[in-house]
């Protein structure tokens, strides 16, 4: 596993700890907005399985379900596995919480499909910053050019203002070409 993912995975699994024992599913709901960021850049396993568990708790403790001692336990034995790279005991704990999760909350297979469909969007919309056309960043990843839109109008990630030294550079590189 990658060391960086490994680092952020254990740091994002003790806030979430804490976020539950204390109550806090706004927070919480923040904290999952990270680690659906964090899925859509690493798109590995375990980045997208915490993403999908952060995002569940936050909703399941603002329903005010009493499981919040399981949750917390379940949390600290995947961190505990993941710390010492013990990455079946991690999908063992982290399989313990969907299930739970999915026994509390039957909108839990949405939570999953949201998860992954935000994380299909804010890729689709970095690889949109990056110059490619909004339908071909959109087939990319498979999702819909107006699903790209709204998020692109949303987040306004392309309103940034232009660098102008950076179009005289172009400009004083292309004339120089004609030289």
């Amino acid at each position: 596993m990658n060391e960086t993912i490994r680092k952020d995975i254990i740091d994002i699994i003790s806030q979430a700890a804490e976020m539950i024992r204390v109550g806090n599913p706004y927070d919480l709901k923040e904290l999952s907005n990270h680690t659906i960021h964090n899925a859509s850049i690493f798109q590995d396993e375990f980045s997208v399985t915490i993403a999908v568990i952060i995002y569940s708790l936050s909703k399941v403790i603002s329903s005010n379900i009493t499981s919040k001692g399981k949750f917390i336990e379940l949390l600290l034995k995947a961190k505990k596995a993941i710390e010492v790279n013990d990455l079946k005991g991690y999908k063992t704990a982290t399989g313990s919480m969907m299930a739970l999760i999915s026994k509390l909350d039957s909108r839990f297979r949405g939570f999953v499909d949201d998860v992954i469909s935000q994380a299909q969007i804010r890729k689709s919309s970095k690889i949109y910053d990056h110059g490619i056309s909004l339908g071909q960043a959109a087939s990319v990843l498979g999702i819909s050019q107006w699903e790209l839109m709204q998020y692109i109008g949303a987040t306004k990630g392309t309103d940034s203002p232009y660098d102008k030294s950076n179009v005289v550079e172009k400009l004083k590189y292309a004339r120089g070409l004609f030289e």
